[in-house]
């Protein structure tokens, strides 16, 4: 009956907004006067004169009652003061656990604080409470500012709404949560970790069971199990280690250590962590064939193939390098995207080796030995003047280190036939020249005799 006569009180003082500074007998004579509807008016209880007339706490409650919840909303849902609508979501709190449990009462008041706290998220400032760059465990949140993007929170595991909802993004391993879970965050960046250990794990699977890990999630620590009772334990298929279902998505990923070993780019099923790891370390050039799997070469002759284009533009390098035309025109930029091309020939990466299965490492690669050999033996007159003459037979064209014909000394970098090379001696004869002249020119005269 309290809260009936309370709502009775509040109806009767905000129908008519004429009558809000009228006293209860000011109010009857002239509601006598107008006689809107003196039924209802007598019909309303009589209230004692020592007890307040309102309370801010039932103005909140009461707030829309008579109103429908989908129509323009009136009172505080109007204002524009933050403050205020932070005090009206407080009222409304306590209002709510003073009602009773599962009440309709109760339900009203929580529609009317959500829609309170939609209005504050409105007038909610973002550069205020929410910073733009966020760092936490070395990683570098920036505030999002797309608000129709669908994403999801690697965190909670929850959909980010862009609507309502402030949501980070790490721009080194692209970790995305929402704001409220920025300081829940135990993982430290991943790209710290490639920074400081770019390294792969090169054994297949390297499972060591569910009690090394004490059953728990090798991120997390959350209990897991693999009958699924409290939580489903997921295997990385590149660590070999258990995850709960928050830190493994099934997403898929090619596993470094069976391309390596078996030539497999099957994609096959790893955690979060695992995923953001060999996303930011598949072009680095960290695997060396020769010594991790000499006998791959024997089996894929795409590698065999790319292996002496790779060759073949280190020898051309030296003629970029000392050439005007070559460093104006940056022929080397041609391979900005594999520097590591230009370096050596010993280093892959797991796209270069991707790239080599799909045949598209091997065609690029042709592209640009033909435009660099079209640079020195044909546009170029300085790179032409470099050419060797094969010192064995004295005739034919002029060589050049690159060409298929020829063979190189590994000493002096000589450049001869194959045909005359292997031919005559098996080793070079201007090798064998600077032998002889170093030991003339440091050649001790001998003991004198007479002496």
């Amino acid at each position: 009956m309290e809260y009936d006569e309370k709502l009775a009180r509040f109806r009767q003082a905000h129908l008519n907004p004429f009558n809000k500074q009228l006293g209860p007998k000011q109010h009857e004579q002239g509601a006598g006067e107008e006689a809107p509807d003196v039924a209802s008016e007598e019909a309303l209880p009589q209230l004692p004169p020592e007890e307040p007339e309102f309370h801010c706490t039932e103005r909140v409650m009461d707030l829309g009652l008579s109103e429908d919840h989908f129509s323009r909303p009136v009172g505080l849902f109007l204002a524009s003061d933050r403050q205020q609508l932070r005090q009206a979501i407080e009222e409304c709190k306590q209002v709510i656990l003073a009602l009773p449990e599962h009440s309709e009462k109760q339900k009203d008041a929580v529609v009317r604080l959500i829609h309170l706290r939609l209005k504050l998220q409105e007038l909610k400032d973002p550069n205020e409470d929410e910073p733009n760059i966020r760092v936490l465990l070395e990683h570098r949140f920036y505030k999002e500012k797309s608000k129709s993007v669908k994403q999801t929170c690697d965190k909670c595991n929850t959909i980010i709404w862009g609507l309502i909802q402030t949501w980070y993004t790490c721009t080194g391993c692209y970790y995305r949560c929402h704001s409220k879970c920025l300081n829940l965050i135990s993982k430290p960046c991943v790209r710290s970790k490639v920074s400081h250990q770019a390294e792969y794990e090169l054994n297949i699977c390297p499972e060591t069971g569910l009690d090394s890990q004490d059953y728990r999630c090798a991120e997390c620590r959350a209990p897991i199990s693999l009958r699924g009772v409290p939580s489903e334990a997921r295997q990385c298929d590149y660590t070999g280690q258990y995850y709960c279902s928050h830190c493994h998505w099934n997403d898929l990923a090619i596993i470094p250590a069976r391309v390596v070993h078996n030539w497999d780019f099957e994609p096959r099923k790893v955690s979060r962590c695992s995923m953001r790891y060999l996303a930011l370390m598949v072009s680095r050039p960290v695997l060396r064939l020769r010594e991790i799997n000499p006998l791959l070469f024997n089996h894929v002759e795409e590698l065999v193939e790319i292996r002496k284009l790779r060759q073949d533009i280190l020898l051309m390098k030296p003629y970029f390098i000392t050439c005007k035309e070559a460093m104006e025109a940056r022929l080397l930029l041609q391979l900005q995207d594999r520097q590591h091309f230009v370096e050596n020939d010993e280093m892959y990466s797991v796209q270069d080796l991707l790239d080599a299965h799909t045949g598209r490492l091997g065609c690029s690669l042709t592209e640009t030995h033909m435009l660099f050999a079209k640079h020195i033996k044909l546009d170029c007159e300085r790179c032409q003047a470099k050419g060797f003459v094969c010192e064995l037979c004295r005739e034919g064209d002029v060589l050049f280190p690159f060409d298929s014909h020829t063979s190189v000394c590994t000493d002096c970098s000589a450049v001869f036939h194959r045909d005359c090379y292997y031919d005559n001696s098996t080793t070079c004869p201007k090798c064998a020249r600077l032998t002889l002249r170093k030991q003339s020119l440091f050649q001790e005269p001998g003991p004198d005799m007479d002496a």
